[in-house]
């Protein structure tokens, strides 16, 4: 008899409950306490799970029953979801296909020289652009220079858009604490949420040929930190600053990109840089799902036990951290003295 049987029959619910029929195990754990007794569990008051209870009263669902509804239901809702969100993604996979293909297509003597100059205009950093020049130079030393540009194609567009984004949410966080307190939940989620699980629904949703599967997973995962970091940039902005504006007459909109802005600026290319970083590490895992690059070569590592392939993959996308987190890091030095001057 279950351990929970007399507890039923105390409360009277013995008819309702009626006999349960299912005594198939669900696990091996279940399979080892058939076999040797209930005893076996070692536990004198059995955790009031689903299970343990609907081996007392059948009407209890089971963890199982749990699970299937939960996927029932989203299978249900799929046709809907996918009618919605098919066209609004749809830009997201031709800006990621059409910036894979410019970063495959352009020479390396065009493209290098170009992502130079970029890290020179940005970081303004004699040590910071040869460092950049360097390690391209050495992913294309040992055959990884086309990767390596898939990966960097891929966290251009969803950096980007996470910025366009991400920036103007934290800024209608910042005006309103309502918006800030109903955002703030779902931003812990996401920032929370493990990162092989953002992929579970999408999975469901678009084919793995799409590019927006990982597209969407990738933006979601990266959006978090400048969104947060800007909110609080711009309220962190002095009182006393915004009540001289006041003095002068400026409306809002001239407040926010005239004085809030810039003020904010360091804030914001914070969050722009972890936005770099979460976008880089998430590429990583979401070559499981056919985005191209780096991580492509790590699994490759993996599955096949090829050490040195995964080892020299894993240093590449090590040195496009580097570099990145340089370039961004030396721009928000920049922005830092920037303000420091005004």
């Amino acid at each position: 008899m279950a351990f929970y049987d007399k507890l039923f029959s105390a409360l009277g619910l013995s008819e309702w409950c009626g006999t349960s029929d299912d005594k198939a195990p669900l696990s091996l754990a279940d399979l080892a306490a058939q076999a040797g007794g209930e005893e076996a569990s070692g536990r004198l008051l059995p955790i009031p799970s689903f299970d343990n209870l609907h081996e007392s009263c059948n009407r209890i669902w089971q963890s199982r029953d749990v699970t299937n509804g939960i996927e029932d239901g989203f299978l249900a809702a799929k046709p809907v979801l996918k009618t919605v969100l098919d066209p609004i993604t749809q830009p997201l996979s031709w800006m990621l296909d059409g910036a894979l293909w410019l970063f495959e297509a352009t020479p390396w003597f065009i493209m290098v020289p170009f992502l130079v100059i970029i890290s020179w205009y940005a970081s303004r950093s004699r040590p910071v652009t040869i460092l950049v020049a360097a390690s391209i130079m050495l992913l294309a030393v040992v055959d990884h220079y086309d990767v390596a540009m898939q990966t960097l194609s891929i966290i251009f567009v969803c950096t980007t858009i996470s910025v366009l984004l991400g920036v103007p949410i934290g800024i209608a966080m910042s005006k309103s604490d309502r918006l800030q307190k109903s955002v703030v939940p779902i931003l812990d989620l996401l920032q929370t949420l493990p990162t092989f699980v953002y992929l579970i629904p999408l999975i469901f949703l678009f084919s793995v040929t799409e590019s927006k599967l990982y597209g969407i997973a990738i933006i979601l995962y990266a959006i978090v930190p400048v969104i947060r970091l800007t909110d609080l940039g711009i309220r962190l902005v002095d009182r006393d600053v915004i009540e001289a504006a006041d003095a002068f007459g400026m409306n809002d909109r001239q407040k926010l990109i005239r004085v809030q802005l810039p003020l904010a600026l360091p804030n914001i290319m914070a969050g722009i840089n972890q936005t770099i970083m979460m976008s880089l590490a998430m590429v990583v895992i979401a070559s499981l799902v056919s985005a191209p690059g780096l991580g492509v070569n790590v699994l490759r590592g993996i599955r096949n036990l090829e050490l040195g392939v995964g080892i020299v993959a894993g240093m590449g996308i090590v040195l496009l951290a580097v570099i990145l987190d340089r370039v961004s890091k030396a721009a928000l030095t920049r922005a830092d003295k920037t303000q420091v001057k005004h």
